[in-house]
């Protein structure tokens, strides 16, 4: 795997951020707390979290335009990626009436930017609900959270399985799959054959795989926040 790292408080205005680190992919997370919920969530005593993604113009080899009338369609998908992870791992009851509104911009990409934002926007996120439960009095970010969540690509590169792709990677790889776990439970698997075919014997190499990444970035998530 590539170097992982993580920098919280990146951003002193949200009530939670993290500058994170997968190699040269580098990912600014935010989370800030609102006072309100959607509409289909009024009077239902839940609070919603929902994300949003963008890539800043220098940070691909390209200028990437900002979308700023309309989201591209990749751009789409891996917000709502990111949003389902991120609900997966909170009690939207326990919240009460907030919405947690959580930003990923991608500084810099060098593959894997879907997966270090969910494995950044966790630590943002337990620090905006650390700041949370002292406004509402409970007892720490851990009341809120169903466990610890983290994601990473895999894929198979010239007949290998790789963890962590990088673009050059991922470029070349004949397959490619994203695996999010929160504690040892799957949330999401993405897996596609993209230069061709796997079988259940790689599937499973691939999500073992998987698992011994997840754990690394689990160590340093925990090792941020305890510093």
């Amino acid at each position: 795997m590539r170097d992982i790292s993580f920098e919280r408080n990146y951003i002193i205005h949200p009530a939670g951020s993290c500058l994170v680190s997968f190699g040269k992919t580098k990912v600014i997370c935010t989370v800030s707390i609102e006072e309100n919920v959607p509409k289909f969530k009024k009077d239902s005593g839940e609070g919603w979290l929902t994300a949003e993604y963008a890539m800043i113009p220098g940070s691909t080899g390209f200028r990437k335009r900002r979308e700023t009338l309309k989201k591209d369609g990749r751009s789409t998908e891996i917000q709502r990626l990111i949003g389902r992870a991120l609900r997966a791992c909170i009690d939207l009851k326990k919240i009460g009436p907030v919405s947690l509104l959580i930003d990923c911009d991608v500084l810099q990409a060098d593959g894997g930017t879907r997966t270090a934002s969910i494995s950044g926007a966790w630590v943002a996120l337990y620090d905006a609900l650390t700041t949370l439960a002292k406004k509402q009095g409970t007892h720490g970010a851990d009341y809120y959270l169903k466990g610890q969540l983290a994601a990473v690509s895999v894929g198979i590169v010239d007949g290998k399985v790789v963890c962590d792709l990088d673009y050059d990677h991922d470029s070349r790889a004949e397959v490619d799959m994203n695996v999010v776990k929160l504690d040892n439970t799957l949330v999401e698997v993405q897996g596609t054959g993209e230069e061709g075919t796997f079988t259940r014997a790689q599937l499973d190499e691939l999500l073992d795989s998987a698992d011994v990444g997840i754990n690394k970035i689990f160590k340093a998530q925990r090792d941020i926040l305890n510093s």
